[in-house]
């Protein structure tokens, strides 16, 4: 398997954001399995050392083991590789998403963001490594997709969080929060360094969590000068 897939989910399937391509010339369903998680595999490593731009496909055939006469048999190109390891690694099911945290009634804002911080970290970690250094290679069409993704996210957790301070869904105090809360959760755990040596992971998502929910509610409980807001 892939590493850090959903171990029920392997390639994406259901949770897929990105278009994979269909390629359908072998007919063993657990050879294609296999051959795909090698490929995907490699390919990963190969994005994260070189960059997608520098990795040809010959480098996907010499680290993953799959010869270059076949390897098109699984994937289409080095594009559709990238796909997939986006749908399994950055956009997985298995990881609660901010909206549905903040929609749960009766959990305390520090609680849904020590989860979410906690879950995100833990899982989504080589997904935010991957798309920081693939997206500006990525195709137009895949950019726009994520980016619609994204913005839909942030909106909805923006309404939700205002709707907590008991101000209008598209406040920009709240849409400013969701923005931050999302940063937070994807770009964290690439400072390791500043980490204080030997503190534990869940003593550091405890303390982000709870400096994260004060700087939401001080964001929400802020005043807005009417020139400002509309500048």
């Amino acid at each position: 398997m892939t590493r850090d897939a959903p171990p029920d989910d392997p390639e994406g399937g259901k949770g897929n954001v990105l278009a994979e391509a269909s390629v359908d010339v072998v007919r063993n369903e657990d050879l294609v399995r296999r051959r795909r998680e090698q490929i995907c595999e490699a390919a990963l490593d190969l994005f994260l050392e070189k960059g997608f731009a520098s990795t040809t496909i010959r480098d996907i055939c010499g680290r993953s083991g799959v010869n270059h006469a076949s390897i098109y048999d699984y994937v289409a190109n080095k594009n559709d590789a990238l796909r997939r390891l986006l749908n399994q690694l950055w956009f997985r099911t298995d990881v609660p998403m901010l909206p549905d945290l903040l929609r749960e009634e009766g959990r305390s804002l520090e609680d849904v963001l020590a989860e979410y911080f906690r879950e995100t970290w833990d899982k989504k970690r080589k997904g935010t490594l991957l798309i920081y250094r693939s997206v500006p290679d990525m195709r137009k069409e895949d950019r726009a997709a994520m980016r619609d993704r994204e913005e839909k996210l942030l909106e909805e957790s923006g309404a939700l969080l205002a709707a907590r301070a008991g101000l209008a869904a598209d406040d920009i105090r709240a849409q400013v929060a969701a923005n931050l809360t999302v940063f937070l959760s994807a770009f964290a755990p690439m400072r390791d360094w500043l980490y204080p040596r030997g503190a534990g992971s869940e003593l550091l998502v405890q303390l982000v969590s709870r400096g994260a929910a004060a700087m939401i509610v001080s964001i929400l409980e802020s005043p807005v000068e009417p020139d400002l807001a509309g500048s």
